[in-house]
């Protein structure tokens, strides 16, 4: 996200938008590690927007959908962020110790 705010701050926002929605897959992991500022929230809804249909997305967090909203923050961009992310998508909830212990 860093790179795209820089990029719309010099000019090469679309330019690098389009890059990213021309790829077939696109992985977001942590990505809920941090609240959400103005900013992450505008870009991940023109991100999505324009991938929720016709490209794979595959977005990892650490918190349960339902908590997604409290991440996103502002109530009508959280709402339409999630909806494109979770109602056309294959979610898995893994439970138990982490791997990393071992």
């Amino acid at each position: 996200m860093s790179h795209l705010k820089m990029a719309k701050a010099d000019g090469a926002y679309l330019k690098e938008l389009s890059k990213i929605e021309k790829q077939d897959a696109m992985i977001l992991d942590d990505f809920d590690l941090q609240p959400f500022d103005d900013k992450s929230r505008a870009l991940h809804l023109n991100i999505i927007e324009e991938r929720h249909v016709n490209r794979t997305n595959n977005i990892m967090a650490q918190v349960p959908v339902k908590k997604l909203h409290e991440i996103v923050g502002e109530k009508t961009l959280a709402d339409a962020i999630l909806h494109r992310i979770v109602h056309k998508s294959i979610s898995t909830d893994l439970y138990g110790e982490s791997l990393r212990k071992k």
